[in-house]
């Protein structure tokens, strides 16, 4: 009787400490591995989205600036080619009033629109050149009749532009 009770005993089946060792780092290895999968994808997707929503603000920047440049019927040039101001006529009962666009060439300052105050219009910006084309020879300011806009964002601060956008402006109400 005695040898079926130690047999018993010695037969019975279970998990030993190194068995346990042995699996509990096996699924560390597996989820750290998860983990790191699931981090880097999670910093990629948020990059992406960093970057998508930094071209949308160019995109609202450039297009609100191509819409009153386009409406102008004056235009007056800063000092450098990295400031504009559009003399915006009257229109449906609105009084006429001037818009200002200009951007400091220190690193990372908005675009500013000034009209009774200042308004950054996008953050970012490492350039903006206003190029102005005259027509028929003439280099006087007020016979611009299309304005070239060059705008560079990096919206990731490494100094080199993320978002280049190029646009040509032809003044609608030139020579009205």
């Amino acid at each position: 009787m005695r040898k079926k009770h130690l047999l018993k005993k010695i037969n019975n089946k279970g998990l030993s400490l190194i068995e346990l060792m042995v699996v509990l780092v096996v699924l560390s290895l597996i989820i750290l591995g998860l983990v790191t999968f699931f981090t880097g994808g999670a910093r990629s997707w948020i990059l992406g989205q960093s970057q998508l929503s930094a071209q949308r603000n160019a995109r609202q920047a450039i297009d609100q600036m191509v819409r009153e440049i386009r409406h102008g019927e004056l235009i007056s040039a800063g000092s450098t080619s990295t400031s504009i101001t559009v003399v915006i006529p009257a229109f449906e009962g609105a009084a006429a009033y001037n818009v200002t666009y200009s951007w400091s060439e220190i690193d990372w300052e908005p675009i500013n629109r000034i009209v009774s105050g200042t308004n950054p219009v996008i953050d970012n910006v490492i350039s903006l050149n206003f190029i102005y084309t005259y027509p028929g020879g003439s280099t006087d300011i007020s016979d611009v009749s299309k304005v070239n806009i060059l705008l560079e964002v990096d919206f990731d601060k490494d100094s080199n532009p993320d978002i280049t956008l190029n646009s040509d402006v032809n003044l609608r109400n030139y020579g009205l």
